[in-house]
């Protein structure tokens, strides 16, 4: 029996397979596990509070993670320990989100490309067929993550503080959430998973789209990330394309169209939700 994980910051989604690759359970939803940001008490209270998990984890033989804030080694070794813990019998493999969005959107396996994901958190790496090449380390959603849902939700309120917001977008924002100042500084220093409270704030600028303020500021975003990361990549570039995974890349392909071919880059696959292409691709693994 097999374990499949999309993790995010906001949210993880499971699927169990069995070794013939049948899905033996409807998707399965824990709150979002980031080893980066979350202690090893709070990962394994949040698995062992899902009861559709627990009712698997002495029959499951291989658990395959991937998550954001697993892209580096302290945080990727402390949920390994953490997944073995639970699944007593697996074997645990733990790999950073951007390797899911590589398996997800990919046209073939052995195809070049560089992979974006823009979610709670963004990040950018090249995959040359083989092997997965990062040329920036993420900092994480305090000094990097431009284009990701957390991101947005800074700018946002940033603006709404700053005045910067036309009247009726401000409005808008006001009747949806609570702006309180002290209320958003109790979320953001005293309260668990800060980078997916500023996430939460990204879903009004698709529901607000029509807004030429809310259209520059996705653009904004989106030039940023393509600058500071997928530059990154100047060379690769020119012969392979650029795929994305993600919630906020999802709803904002049009802007990415926009934006890619302002910049001169070539735009390739879309994927929502990577955990359907993981899968499909451990599925053929079997």
């Amino acid at each position: 029996m097999i374990l499949i994980t999309d993790g995010g910051s906001t949210k993880c989604d499971w699927i169990v397979v069995d070794n013939n690759g049948k899905q033996l359970h409807e998707k399965i939803r824990t709150k979002g596990l980031n080893p980066a940001i979350l202690k090893d008490k709070k990962l394994k209270k949040i698995i062992r509070k899902s009861d559709e998990l627990m009712a698997f984890n002495h029959e499951v033989t291989h658990v395959f993670f991937y998550g954001a804030g697993c892209g580096t080694e302290n945080p990727k070794l402390m949920l390994t320990e953490v997944l073995k813990s639970i699944f007593i019998n697996a074997e645990i493999e733990v790999h950073e989100d951007t390797m899911a969005a590589v398996r997800a959107t990919l046209s073939h396996e052995n195809e070049a490309a560089v992979v974006c994901i823009m979610g709670t958190g963004s990040n950018c790496s090249y995959y040359d067929g083989q092997r997965l090449h990062q040329r920036v380390l993420s900092l994480g959603y305090t000094l990097m993550d431009d284009a990701s849902g957390n991101y947005y939700g800074k700018e946002l309120i940033k603006d709404y503080y700053y005045n910067k917001m036309p009247e009726d977008i401000k409005v808008a924002f006001e009747h949806k959430y609570n702006l309180d100042a002290d209320y958003i500084k109790y979320n953001l220093y005293k309260q668990p998973n800060p980078n997916a409270y500023l996430a939460s704030f990204a879903e009004f600028m698709f529901l607000n789209k029509d807004s030429s303020y809310i259209k520059k500021l996705i653009c904004k975003g989106i030039r940023e990330f393509a600058n500071h990361m997928i530059f990154q990549y100047r060379e690769e570039l020119k012969t392979v394309p650029v795929h994305f995974a993600g919630s906020i890349a999802f709803f904002a392909e049009t802007e990415i169209r926009e934006v890619a071919e302002e910049l001169g880059f070539k735009v390739g696959n879309f994927e929502r939700r990577p955990i359907e292409g993981l899968v499909t691709y451990h599925t053929n693994q079997l």
